[in-house]
């Protein structure tokens, strides 16, 4: 029998023990919400509090319920712009970045 481990777990660790690791996470999730994949970008912001400050600190940092925040990091999720950018201040406050944002252009666009 081969031995297999959670895939979200071991993410949540390495992103815990490497500070680099948690930092690209957060990179990518902001560039996937600025280019157009939410679904996504949820799901390794989720992933992302999991490892750095967790449900009930976030709770308490943002003064939401913890519940609607799972919910609102869920693939279906819908945070609005105030949630989504007290979440993201919550992970770069924890992470100690500052987020900025350049533009790329597109050939041929």
């Amino acid at each position: 029998m081969a031995l297999t481990r959670d895939f979200k777990l071991t993410m949540v660790e390495r992103a815990q023990r490497e500070p680099a690791f948690a930092k690209a996470l957060l990179d990518e999730a902001a560039t996937l919400f600025l280019n157009g994949e939410p679904e996504t970008a949820r799901l390794i912001l989720r992933d992302l509090v999991n490892a750095t400050v967790g449900f009930e600190s976030l709770a308490r940092q943002t003064d939401k319920n913890g519940k609607s925040l799972h919910r609102m990091l869920s693939a279906g999720g819908n945070p609005t712009m105030d949630n989504l950018a007290a979440i993201f201040d919550a992970v770069r406050s924890a992470l100690r970045v500052r987020l900025q944002v350049s533009v790329v252009r597109v050939a041929g666009r």
